[in-house]
């Protein structure tokens, strides 16, 4: 029996959780009449972790995880490795870094003269930057004494909103109100100058990682690229022709045989270099025989001569080249295999020699993989299997950043701190402190630079890597949250490469399947699933440790022969490096899992072995992609009935279920050891197959390590978040074609909606909105766990599937004119016109004048300080900001230096007023401001550099016209025609949506019912139970309707498919795209009318159009189009040359006046003609009368 009331078993007592919804309390009624013991047992159960786990990880939390691991230990660790700066003037001097911190955002207030904490919103409207100061306490040497300074300013770093320095953190949705920001914008970006600026997530190679493929000419090799603090290189072994097994690298000059390397790397015996390549295994040694018999031609033996040999090989560095430095060929061989081949491997010093066999059984490996993949082609790796990618979120761009920039800086202070200590008389002490202050704006204008470009220059690394952030999108709440979880290849949009591309089975759970662009970047650029998670980097030193207690042998204590003994000998690397053997891999690998759930290691540490390549991989580095999966455990799932009880009551946490470990995070790579189910009605457990009965049972010595288990190990906690934020608002979306997923993906970011809470506080460039928002009566788990039902983008349209009057083509809809009337799709649309009253270097500033005496037009709507007045409607080429600018900004007239010279009164000034665009009419609706109105109001405020800043908002109201775009969230967009809806249903079959079908069943049953139906993924209300409902409330089951005719008022011969379903206003409205002219600006170098509406181009006639007009036999408009309207030209011709350019009359290339004859020709023609004869191509025309 169950204890306390029914209100507390339903989860409604005072610990009740947010994240129910209000079917809760019905759907736990099952849980009354049984046992909390019970194992989960259905699809609705288990959801409800999903909530709970979107508490504390996903979505945009790792942004902000990131960030914050960066300011809290990625600054002190970067600090740390560059403490110290000396002096090459004065020997004793020295500056050293100490603890470093970020201050709390503040901007200095000019009225009273002090710093004051910064909102977002203010940044926003004074287009100044989210920032704080970076502060760190130095200590330096003066004159033989230690001096310290604390909170010494070096910089200023851009913060994430809702990280842990930001003013937003831990505040509740009434605090939000407060300052001015929407409780549920996610946060996870930046603010740079009053934009909104977002990292997108950038996905690499792995680091550290060998990596067996095929190059560009065939050949199988196996690449590493290492990955330091301090160096980043490539090494590659590759099987090149003839069977040779040679090494190849940037800074070697040629190809060097594997062997050599092996020798110089201590290596001498030929036995034992065959030992640590081959092992026992015939086939591998007659693959690595040319290999030695092509070293044998060189002629050496010792480990000097290998040296020798490949220090000759060593290319010269820039320092080399411009100083002439060279060191001996052994220093340069014994310095490129230390730090840059390999360069992840340490190497160790050994009583004054360099100890290289870590390294030479590395190599060995690469070799060893090589010739496996050429024994058998079925092992080579994939390079766009998700396992072998990592993410690098902005915590890692900002450190990769950072850590340059520091570096450069303390290169600049060196400098500066020098000239400082010359300088024999001063008349203050020397302060260090004073030095790096004046030289921070250096870190500062870097950070900044990066951001708001999205250039992302690190010099140390040669990296150059361009869009690494964008402008956040705030077309809708679902197009911001979707950017925040988009991924960015640097791989070359314009490849036609299906690889990359394609739709890997490793993505499954991972990332989106089917929110991606079209076009080039179809498949490149991805987005994170509902439950995916970005690990971040974590200390691997008592990994290392536990491995070595597990009973990892040390790589430094084994032979060669010993590394391949047996099947049951494999090796162990954590995160990419070597660690050593273990001769009883389940063992290990099951001890590693138990001590994970028991909570004794990291949770998102990974540990997974490759029976093919006889490995174990440990990873705890970040930017791995895993997700969290419910443990089962002799067929049965360890998340009971009370866990999920537990959850709803807020009891427990996410994270106590995996600590308890009735869940575990996997990534990709382990997913592979593993069979997960994705109901429980899949779960597969037969007793005799289960490794937890052998698991410690010790093998034979020649018996084979044991083969994966065929039971189920792990359960999906819900299907449907195999999709992303933004696909998981589509109902049904597995009875969709799956391109039309694809595409509601895009077009459902371009949905007018509300963008957020304070939309109508904000003064944005461009601003859609709907007037009168509606949630979808059919909605999805997703959203409700993303707040879109709190900020819809939509309209439920009660729709009619019929053909009707022959305006509804298969691509346009018949509209109700009175639904039109009450507002239905009614939109407003606001655009901000700003300007900036700057002051220049001879004393002169900008300033706003008075609308002109007599009135005129086009500066009615201004009031007497030069701004549109609030309410005033506008039309085009309207004067918003009357501004007037000096014509003179360097030197006033009389002076000549500028400076005190002349009277800045006496500079004439220019017009350059802001005026409105757009045609329409449109009312000013804000000369917007700090202190915001309930709708109107004006800003009138100053910049990070003192400047005034004006903005002035205005809104046009917009209802629906003909051809405005209108889209359903099953990707069918439809132009508006004529003038709630008709539909002609010759649109489903070739779109073969048939999700919007059942759509419309489960509105209408839940408008019946007076309930909200769910289209879930894999789930949702069932087309039985709704057509039910429709029978039990006098409808018909299949939801067609007797409708009558509108025209003759008699009934249709038919039943109609009738019901509600719910529609989305996309942003392509007629008003936006309409253009046409009758004459117009024309193009300097062509002559022609210019392109595009914005700078009033004309319509181009194309080839294809060009076409239509030659089958029509339009000849005459042909050449009223292509010729007289565009860009006509008389040329003249020489008859006898041919050539076009004569000159009054006159042919240059004849020298000659006879024959000269004027033809009409475009404009362009001719200037090509003589742009193939700057290029020695001589077209010639044959001029004569027509026969």
């Amino acid at each position: 029996m169950l204890n306390g009331t029914n209100d507390e078993l339903l989860g409604r007592g005072k610990g009740s959780s947010p994240i129910e919804t209000d079917t809760t309390a019905r759907d736990d009624l099952r849980y009354l009449n049984k046992p909390l013991g019970d194992p989960v047992n259905s699809l609705e159960d288990k959801w409800r972790l999903v909530p709970a786990f979107l508490q504390t990880k996903g979505l945009v939390k790792q942004h902000i995880d990131s960030f914050n691991y960066f300011i809290e230990t990625d600054l002190q660790k970067i600090v740390d490795a560059n403490r110290k700066v000396t002096s090459d003037v004065d020997p004793n001097f020295w500056l050293t870094f100490r603890k470093i911190h970020v201050a709390s955002p503040q901007t200095y207030d000019q009225n009273r003269g002090i710093d004051r904490g910064v909102t977002p919103m203010e940044c926003r409207l004074r287009d100044t930057t989210y920032a704080s100061t970076i502060l760190v306490d130095i200590e330096y040497t003066r004159n033989g004494q230690i001096i310290k300074k604390k909170n010494v300013e070096i910089g200023l770093m851009p913060i994430m909103l809702r990280s842990c320095r930001c003013v937003l953190q831990g505040k509740s949705p009434a605090e939000f109100a407060d300052v001015g920001e929407c409780p549920l914008d996610p946060g996870g970006y930046f603010i740079v100058r009053g934009t909104e600026k977002v990292l997108l997530i950038q996905e690499q190679l792995s680091k550290n990682r060998i990596i067996v493929e095929t190059d560009r000419t065939g050949a199988i090799g196996a690449g590493v690229t290492s990955s330091t603090h301090e160096k980043k290189s490539k090494t590659n072994v590759v099987y090149a022709k003839g069977g040779k097994t040679i090494l190849r690298h940037n800074s070697l000059n040629v190809d060097v045989p594997v062997v050599t390397v092996m020798k110089a790397l201590g290596i001498q015996s030929d036995l034992e270099i065959a030992e640590l390549i081959c092992g026992n295994d015939s086939e591998l040694l007659a693959l690595l025989s040319p290999t030695f018999e092509d070293a044998a031609k060189l002629n050496i033996g010792t480990q000097k001569q290998a040296l020798e040999f490949l220090g000759s090989k060593v290319k010269l560095s820039t320092n080399m080249q411009r100083f002439g430095q060279r060191r001996s060929a052994v220093d340069e061989a014994k310095d490129l295999l230390a730090t840059t081949v390999l360069a992840h491997v340490p190497v160790e010093m050994v009583k004054g020699v360099l100890h290289f066999r870590p390294k030479a059984i590395y190599v060995a490996l690469m070799v060893r993989r090589t010739l496996q993949a050429i024994k058998d082609g079925g092992i080579v790796d994939d390079r766009d299997f998700v396992g072998n990618k990592r993410l690098e979120l902005a915590g890692d761009m900002l450190s990769l950043l950072f850590e340059d920039l520091f570096k450069s800086w303390q290169v600049n202070l060196k400098r500066a701190i020098d000239m400082n200590l010359k300088k024999k008389q001063r008349t203050t002490q020397f302060d260090a402190s004073t030095t790096v202050s004046q030289t921070s704006r250096f870190i500062t204008d870097g950070l900044f630079r990066a951001i708001s470009s999205g250039n992302w220059n690190v010099k140390r690394f040669k990296m150059e890597r361009s869009g690494v952030t964008q402008v956040l999108s705030r077309l809708s709440y679902v197009s911001a949250l979707g950017m925040l979880t988009r991924i960015s290849s640097q791989f070359e949009k314009t490849r036609k490469v299906s690889g990359p591309r394609a739709l890997q089975t490793s993505q499954w759970g991972m990332l989106c399947p089917s929110d991606t662009p079209e076009g080039e970047a179809c498949g490149l650029v991805k987005n994170l699933a509902l439950m995916a998670h970005i690990t971040t980097d974590s200390d691997d030193t008592m990994i290392r440790e536990l491995a070595f207690t597990l009973g990892v042998e040390d790589l430094n204590l084994l032979t060669g022969s010993e590394l391949y003994r047996s099947p049951l000998t494999y090796l162990v690397f954590l995160n990419g490096l070597l660690l050593g053997v273990h001769r009883q891999p389940d063992r290990f690998v099951g001890s590693f899992r138990k001590l994970r759930r028991h909570g004794r290691i990291n949770p998102l540490v990974s540990i997974y072995r490759s029976i093919p390549q006889q490995t174990i991989y440990i990873s705890s580095d970040g930017g791995r992609v895993c997700r969290p999966l419910i443990i089962v455990e002799k067929g049965k799932s360890k998340v009971t009935a009370t866990e999920i009880q537990n959850i709803m009551s807020g009891v427990h946490k996410f994270e106590d279920l995996v600590r308890q470990g009735r869940i575990e995070y996997l990534d990709v790579n382990e997913e592979t050891d593993t069979n997960i189910a994705i109901t429980e009605n899949d779960i597969i457990y037969d007793p005799a197959d289960d490794p937890a009965l052998h698991i410690f049972q010790p093998l034979a010595f020649n018996e084979q390590v044991r083969t994966p288990t065929s039971n189920t190990t792990h359960l999906e906690i819900a299907p449907f978040t195999i999709l992303g934020a933004v696909a998981g608002l589509i109902p049904y979306p597995h009875h969709n074609q799956s391109p039309r997923n694809t595409y509601q993906c895009a077009m459902g970011k371009q949905a007018m909606g509300t963008i957020a809470y304070n939309q109508l506080n904000r003064i944005d460039t461009l601003l859609y909105f709907l007037c009168y928002p509606q949630q979808p009566m059919v909605k999805t788990r997703t959203i409700e766990l993303i707040g879109f039902d709190k900020v819809p983008a939509g309209q439920n349209a009660t729709v009619a599937v019929m053909s009707y009057s022959g305006y509804d083509i298969e691509d346009a809809l018949v509209l109700n004119k009175a639904s039109l009337d009450r507002g239905f799709g009614r939109c407003q649309v606001m655009r901000k016109y700003a300007s900036m009253i700057k002051g220049y270097p001879n004393r002169t500033y900008d300033r706003m004048m008075m609308p002109p005496d007599p009135p005129v037009h086009r500066f009615d709507a201004l009031d007497i300080d030069g701004l549109a007045s609030v309410g005033e409607k506008l039309y085009k080429d309207q004067v918003l900001i009357n501004k007037q600018s000096p014509m003179e900004t360097r030197t006033l007239s009389g002076g000549e230096d500028g400076v005190g010279a002349g009277d800045p009164a006496a500079v004439p000034f220019r017009m350059t007023p802001i005026s409105h665009k757009y045609p329409g009419v449109s009312v000013v609706d804000s000369v917007g401001g700090l202190e915001a109105k309930a709708m109107e109001q004006v800003l009138l405020t100053t910049n990070e550099e003192d400047q005034l800043l004006v903005k002035v908002r205005n809104l046009e109201t917009s209802s629906h016209r003909v051809t405005d775009k209108k889209e359903l969230r099953h990707a069918i967009q439809r132009l508006w025609n004529m003038s709630d809806i008709i539909m002609n249903p010759h649109g489903f079959p070739s779109r073969m949506t048939v999700g919007k079908m059942i759509e419309l069943l489960a509105g209408k049953a839940g408008v019946l019912k007076g309930e909200l139906q769910y289209g879930t993924c894999f789930g949702g209300s069932k087309v039985e139970d709704m057509s039910r409902i429709l029978v039990e409330n006098g409808f018909n089951y299949s939801g067609k309707d007797y409708v009558t005719s509108g025209i003759t008022g008699e009934p249709l011969q038919a039943y109609i498919f009738f019901g509600p379903v719910y529609y989305q206003k996309l942003k392509h409205m007629v008003m936006d795209k309409m253009h046409a002219r009758a004459s117009g600006p024309r193009a300097n170098l062509t002559r022609q009318p210019t392109e595009g509406r914005s700078r009033d181009g004309g319509l181009r006639v194309g080839e294809m159009e060009r076409d239509c007009l030659i089958g029509h036999g339009t000849s005459s408009l042909l050449i009223e189009r292509l010729l007289i309207s565009s860009d006509t030209y008389d040329a003249e011709v020489c008859q006898d040359c041919g050539i076009i350019g004569g000159w009054q009359g006159y042919c240059q290339y004849c020298k000659s006046q006879s024959g000269i004859v004027k033809i009409t020709v475009p404009y362009a023609c001719k200037l090509l003609f003589q742009e193939l004869i700057s290029m020695n191509v001589v077209p010639r025309i044959k001029v004569g009368e027509l026969e």
